[in-house]
């Protein structure tokens, strides 16, 4: 199995876009004409987001990082939504968690 793109729920596709673009560094790759769905990408990670209309359950997203302390301060220097502070877990791993606009949640991690 090749890397997988996560679709993820959000009210509105540019938005999401331009907030992961200005704060994850990540590069807008595409929006459909109708604005429902639209992707970003980051190295060689993909990320697609679909319009939901009304609520929704946000998703969540576990993400491996090869020095989990640099992109910590990389995503806090620029301003991302971090709600959970870098620290080593009692079950091993060092994890810091931030959340989208949306309310999407990315755990980064380094076990």
């Amino acid at each position: 199995m090749n890397q997988p793109v996560p679709e993820l729920p959000v009210s509105d596709v540019e938005k999401a876009q331009d907030y992961y673009s200005r704060y994850l560094g990540c590069k807008i790759e595409w929006l459909y004409p109708g604005k429902e769905i639209g992707a970003v990408s980051s190295g060689k990670t993909s990320i697609f987001f679909r319009k939901r209309e009304g609520s929704f359950e946000p998703a969540v997203n576990w993400v491996y990082c090869e020095d989990v302390d640099a992109s910590y301060k990389k995503f806090k220097a620029c301003g991302a939504i971090i709600v959970e502070e870098i620290e080593d877990k009692p079950w091993g791993i060092r994890q810091f968690t931030i959340q989208d606009i949306d309310g999407n949640i990315f755990y980064f991690h380094h076990g």
